[in-house]
């Protein structure tokens, strides 16, 4: 049962007005608004609509459910009241949604979270792609370094020996030959270096060790040139002078000629007493050696028999042991320690120029920057080679006397069938069918002692 008067819609002001207190009833369909209501907030002014951004092409459009863009907080909030809910979140009251300081942010776009669907995240990175990129920078940096390594080395090299001077030579075969001479040279060597190798102070050069190194594709092959081997001096034009001198039948140790007029006049000597063509020569002094085995932290040897010889500082025992530069050229020089002095001496001349291309051949040498360059800057000063030998014939050799110590050719000395004076005399028929074998690139079989 209602308590209140029949008909009472409400109490009168004074002057009979009827007081419809907001939420008290009234009768009207629509409240009159707030202005009763004291502990709200007065209704703000309207603000004038603001425009919503320019959206740029490719832009998606905003979300259906978020806020509409320049509609008034006081239309977005569901209370009608237009004021702040109490949490101050940094917005800028009645800022429009999308504007600076609005919903959204400076950018345009409401707030991405749960419920909120905003911002949607950037694609994925492609890893694929990211490691394609990286490949392209690594190969361009190795690239970069390795050309500068090559212009670096190739100006380094002494290409001082012309072997178009050379006449009367044989024909070229199907292998690639090198005649790799060891020299005596001192040069840029001091007092107290002189001293420490043992090398004496003698003027100019001559050759200490003189070995054919054939690369052929059925097997690489060493041949030892003992340097008191039995040679005849054929005609030949002078590599300073150009004058031609005849051949006189003279016969001579090999290292005469290298000491008669150099290198040309003993890749001439070789190529007319062999019958081989030589496509390149290198040949590197005392000082060089010495320093290359260094630069590598030694050579690991494995020496049969024990020896000294006082005249070359040689002092070794017996087994495995690592060589540094002074060590390794006393081993290479030794000769009168041996009952057989030159052929004994060039087997180890041979032994320990395998070992140390073996070693200097290796990734942990060639890849490694602090390994490669000391090692390449040591020899390469002193490293004397053709006119026509690029670094790419260097490392063929440097490969191919690797090839030999591991097994895949053949170490040998030139035939010997007996003595002259005193010098050692090649046995002629052996020597013709080991020039013929590798000529024809065809496994060597021929055997000395």
């Amino acid at each position: 049962m209602n308590d209140w008067p029949e008909g009472w819609t409400g109490d009168r002001d004074d002057r009979g007005r009827r007081d419809d207190g907001y939420g008290r009833g009234s009768a009207q369909a629509q409240p009159e608004g707030p202005q009763r209501m004291r502990h709200i907030q007065r209704q703000q002014p309207a603000r004038p609509q603001v425009p919503p951004p320019t959206r740029r092409p490719g832009t998606p459009p905003p979300p259906a459910q978020s806020p509409a863009y320049g509609v008034p907080p006081q239309a977005q909030n569901p209370d009608g009241y237009g004021y702040d809910s109490g949490y101050n979140t940094g917005q800028v009251y009645g800022a429009p949604a999308g504007a600076p300081g609005g919903p959204g942010g400076g950018d345009g776009r409401p707030p991405a979270g749960p419920g909120r669907p905003g911002r949607s995240p950037g694609p994925a990175p492609n890893r694929a792609r990211q490691i394609k990129i990286g490949a392209i920078v690594l190969v361009s940096a190795l690239l970069v370094t390795g050309i500068g390594t090559y212009f670096w080395a190739d100006s380094k090299v002494r290409r001082e020996v012309d072997l178009s001077k050379v006449i009367e030579r044989p024909k070229e075969g199907d292998c690639t030959t090198y005649l790799i001479v060891g020299s005596d040279s001192r040069e840029g060597m001091s007092a107290e270096e002189k001293k420490k190798l043992h090398t004496g102070s003698a003027e100019g050069k001559r050759t200490d060790s003189m070995m054919i190194l054939a690369k052929c594709s059925s097997g690489n092959t060493m041949v030892s040139l003992p340097r008191d081997s039995d040679v005849e001096i054929p005609s030949f034009v002078g590599s300073q002078s150009g004058k031609t001198f005849k051949g006189q039948g003279r016969r001579v140790k090999l290292n005469a000629a290298y000491a008669e007029d150099g290198p040309e006049l003993l890749v001439r000597t070789v190529e007319h007493n062999t019958g081989l063509h030589i496509d390149h020569y290198a040949e590197i002094g005392f000082a060089g050696f010495a320093n290359i085995v260094d630069a590598l932290g030694g050579v690991e040897l494995d020496i049969e028999k024990g020896f000294k010889d006082e005249k070359s500082g040689a002092d070794f025992k017996a087994g495995k042991q690592t060589l540094n530069g002074e060590q390794s050229l006393a081993f290479v020089r030794t000769r009168y320690a041996f009952a057989e002095s030159d052929l004994q001496r060039t087997k180890n001349q041979q032994k320990f120029l395998s070992s140390l291309a073996s070693q200097a051949a290796t990734p942990s040498t060639v890849l490694n920057p602090f390994q490669l360059y000391p090692v390449m800057g040591a020899g390469l000063e002193t490293l004397i080679v053709d006119k026509d030998m690029s670094l790419w014939d260097m490392g063929q050799m440097f490969f191919a006397m690797k090839g030999v110590s591991g097994g895949e050719g053949v170490s040998m000395n030139m035939p010997i069938s007996g003595q002259r004076g005193g010098n050692l005399v090649w046995d002629k028929a052996k020597v013709k069918q080991l020039v013929q074998q590798i000529q024809k690139d065809e496994k060597v079989t021929v055997q000395s002692r």
